[in-house]
């Protein structure tokens, strides 16, 4: 039962943080490299793929509300896309401990920018 309580209450914690405007698959990643023992390019994967049915979804419903800027779309869909395949291909070439310390720089930036657009906002 403790086996599958703990990935359940993650999923749930990080949904629910999710809902609230926090970056919900980042704290996904979190929970499951430090909490669930799971490797972090397994873990991305398994992040991507409960990602891509929820972007869907979205684009979805913002083009159904006016939301979507369709000149944007247009411009970035194909370089985004290729972008996102090179990178992929890019980190199945490179070790994982390799990537360990660039994605924690990236979560220390990417929150030390919510921190400080949150205090100059104050």
């Amino acid at each position: 039962m403790n086996d599958i309580l703990l990935p359940i209450l993650c999923g749930l914690g990080t949904g629910i943080l999710s809902a609230w405007g926090v970056g919900g698959g980042t704290l996904l990643l979190l929970c499951m490299t430090l909490f669930l023992g799971v490797e972090q390019r397994e873990a991305q994967a398994i992040n991507l793929l409960f990602f891509l049915p929820t972007a869907g979804v979205s684009l979805l419903f913002h083009r159904k509300n006016g939301y979507l800027d369709k000149a944007t779309v247009k411009t970035a869909a194909l370089p985004g896309a290729l972008a996102a395949l090179a990178g992929a291909l890019l980190a199945l070439g490179l070790d994982a401990e390799a990537l360990r310390i660039p994605f924690g720089l990236f979560l220390l930036c990417a929150g030390g920018s919510l921190l400080w657009r949150t205090w100059k906002g104050a």
